[in-house]
């Protein structure tokens, strides 16, 4: 690695103070450190010892998601190649398909490099877009501001198109993460001070703003003219075709959107980032225990008429975003809640929200991403109590 830090050494000469490309040292800057810890030093008296600076735990975070990653690559190929195996010369295909017909490869569900390159197809063009459109707002504020590149973009730029569909158009990936790291993040400030979190934000803005592409029935399957319910709309249906066994669902092998379909990949991911220290169980913990709780008063209370009222805690937890929401969504350390006593309400909020969301609201039969959001937006409040809790307390305790 000596040669590669003395590369990036020479390389980044023209980038420091009175080169010519002075400018532009930020972007440099945040290529150097995403492989080596910045140079400046501390003198002195040094108050807090941490090997885990802020670009260590994105970087600990990118890692936990390559399971999500490996699943958006196989799961979209597969559910893709299954469709086109039983249409056979009857389908209208893709440029991706095109290209996969030029390659040499077939549609063979069975073969895992035809399920993992097909599905690569469609997600790799979105992550360029994501990191394209994206870096370029980062870039622009971390020069007009003079400040590093943001740290956390690394990691929004993976989540955002771990929760999009594969069909999405390349224009909308563009304008959604542009209007999540602007509106959502740039405006507060940038990172560490943006209320939401910005890869919500910006998949939020999609939903409501182009519904007919980020939402409904023909968005889930990467076959052109081909459209499909998700296992969560089948499930609200008061008379519905029969959904994918669970294990099926546990590991990932039915429609939806790319990343998010595989409770076993966001199971590692979730260990990853325990074991690290950089999520909070508490908050994964407290999530679960409140989505169990009140799937389970439904499932008491029951209902002639709605059958997202029978949804079991076991198929809330393995359909739609709900693990992937709560492992990488609720855990961000900017927008969740930071005091002890705080996550676990902030979770349990969660938890409530989007089982009410789920079974009260059967035309949006998901409520994950509106569910953080909107503790999202309660957050430094609950802190707030907390944390005043805490001083009475404490003012009590040293009265004289």
């Amino acid at each position: 690695m000596g040669g590669f830090r003395k590369l990036l050494d020479k390389a980044g000469r023209p980038f420091h103070p009175g080169g010519q490309l002075a400018g532009l040292f930020y972007l440099f800057e945040a290529i150097d450190t995403f492989f080596y810890t910045p140079g400046k030093i501390t003198r002195g008296a040094v108050h807090v010892r941490d090997f885990m600076d802020l670009k260590r735990m994105m970087i600990t975070v990118f890692v936990a998601l390559m399971p999500a990653v490996f699943m958006a690559f196989y799961n979209t190929g597969l559910q893709a190649n299954l469709v086109l195996q039983s249409l056979g010369n009857a389908a209208n295909f893709t440029w991706q398909q095109r290209l996969m017909l030029a390659l040499g490869l077939n549609f063979d569900p069975h073969s895992f490099w035809s399920n993992f390159i097909h599905g690569g197809l469609y997600f790799i063009p979105v992550y360029i877009v994501t990191l394209a459109a994206g870096g370029f707002w980062e870039v622009l504020f971390a020069i007009i501001r003079k400040h590093e590149v943001a740290e956390g973009f690394f990691v929004t730029s993976l989540l955002f198109p771990l929760i999009l569909p594969p069909t999405i158009p390349y224009w909308q990936v563009a304008l959604g993460i542009s209007f999540g790291v602007v509106i959502g993040k740039e405006v507060f400030g940038g990172v560490g001070f943006n209320i939401f979190n910005p890869a919500l934000v910006a998949r939020a803005f999609l939903f409501f703003a182009y519904p007919a592409q980020i939402s409904g029935e023909k968005v889930w399957l990467a076959v052109d003219g081909i459209s499909q319910a998700t296992p969560l709309a089948q499930l609200a249906e008061p008379v519905t075709t029969t959904v994918a066994n669970w294990s099926q669902a546990f590991l990932g092998f039915i429609p939806g959107s790319m990343g998010e379909t595989s409770t076993l990949a966001c199971l590692i991911g979730a260990l990853i980032l325990l074991v690290s220290g950089v999520g909070s169980w508490r908050i994964m913990l407290s999530i679960l225990i409140g989505m169990a709780t009140l799937s389970m008063t439904f499932n008491l209370i029951g209902s002639a008429t709605n059958p997202m009222f029978a949804v079991t805690p076991v198929w809330h937890l393995v359909l739609g975003g709900f693990a992937f929401g709560t492992v990488f969504m609720a855990t961000d350390p900017v927008s969740g809640a930071i005091t002890t006593p705080g996550q676990w309400l902030y979770g349990l909020l969660i938890g409530f929200l989007v089982v009410m969301i789920r079974v009260l609201n059967p035309a949006f039969p998901e409520g994950m991403m509106l569910a953080i959001l909107f503790a999202n937006m309660f957050a430094p409040l609950i802190d707030r109590i907390f944390i005043n809790i805490h001083i009475k307390r404490r003012m009590a305790r040293n009265a004289v």
